[in-house]
């Protein structure tokens, strides 16, 4: 299986509780700094040689304590191979990292394994989009990368009355009211979101980009201590694509049409990592349900920033 983001990919490959044995005893001796994340209730360790990576990991998530054992564990590692690889051991729900160093996979990988405990445990899905109270309207934004979700939920943000749950990645527990929950407690975003959306040119200004030219920011500096909610019902799913020889900009979809297009697209999560036909029927089944109890439209990113967040301000904003 392949992960990808930011052109690069990296492979994921299951291995035995035998191996996972095999890996900790091989590495227990190295100075591994830890903490644990608050994901959903989850509890999920981190190790690593990296304190950067540790205090990126420490300002992004909420903390968990240290008596709350740990329900999953993202390790990081390096060789001599250079290969970005994930080695995952599903029952014991541990990631091992090898030569990661792009804070966004570590934690889209932590949340991967968040999701993956309450998929099977708690019938808790996890969906990489955003999601924002908009008025008392929950809206989500799902969409392959790079073709929006962080820029057009930033650009929600600015509507009166707007509040974000998250930008990136959140749970909806299988119910009759679907609820989006958020598990970060800051966001990881490109540092040039500010050209964009100039309201956030302080903000950014404020933060220190890393290496790919990404920060974590406190959104609740710009929009207010009330603007971060921890979830909110939803009731209207935005997908998103950038097809420049599609004329149509927005375009209503059934909920069959709307499974069809996550399905083709892997729901849009690269960084799912168990992916069998038990865990595709699973997840078919959930966003099944999802998209039949929510108003579902694609939109089609193409024309300049303002115009695709007008377009998306009309759907959400009407009736």
């Amino acid at each position: 299986m392949k992960g990808h983001s930011r052109g690069m990919t990296y492979s994921v490959e299951l291995i035995t509780p035998e191996m996972k044995d095999e890996l900790y005893h091989r590495h227990s001796s190295e100075p591994f700094h830890t903490c644990k994340a608050d994901i959903h209730g989850c509890a999920i360790k981190l190790f690593t040689l990296d304190r950067e990576m540790k205090e990126r990991w420490e300002d992004n998530f909420y903390a968990m304590s240290d008596r709350v054992r740990s329900h999953g564990r993202v390790i990081l590692l390096n060789d001599d191979s250079g290969e970005t690889k994930v080695l995952y051991e599903p029952v014991a729900k541990t990631a091992f990292l090898f030569n990661f160093d792009y804070y966004g996979w570590v934690k889209s990988l932590a949340l991967a394994v968040a999701g993956d405990l309450l998929e099977d445990e708690h019938h808790i899905h996890s969906v990489h989009g955003a999601a924002l109270d908009v008025n008392g309207k929950g809206v989500a934004m799902i969409a392959p990368s790079k073709t929006g979700k962080t820029t057009h939920s930033w650009g929600l943000l600015r509507v009166p009355g707007a509040r974000l749950i998250t930008d990136d990645w959140f749970f909806v527990r299988s119910s009759a009211r679907p609820d989006a929950y958020g598990s970060e407690k800051n966001c990881y975003v490109d540092a040039d979101i500010a050209k964009i959306w100039p309201e956030y040119t302080d903000l950014m200004s404020r933060s220190i980009p890393d290496n790919n030219g990404r920060a974590i920011v406190n959104i609740r500096w710009v929009t207010g201590a009330d603007s971060v909610v921890p979830s909110a019902p939803l009731k209207e799913i935005v997908l998103l694509k950038r097809d420049k020889d599609d004329k149509d900009l927005v375009t209503e979809l059934s909920p069959r049409e709307a499974l069809e297009y996550l399905v083709e697209r892997d729901f849009c999560n690269p960084h799912q990592l168990v992916r069998d036909e038990r865990k595709v029927r699973i997840r078919s089944e959930f966003f099944r349900q999802l998209l039949e109890q929510t108003r579902v439209h694609l939109v089609n990113t193409t024309s300049s920033p303002e115009e695709t967040q007008d377009l998306i301000r009309q759907l959400i904003l009407k009736a």
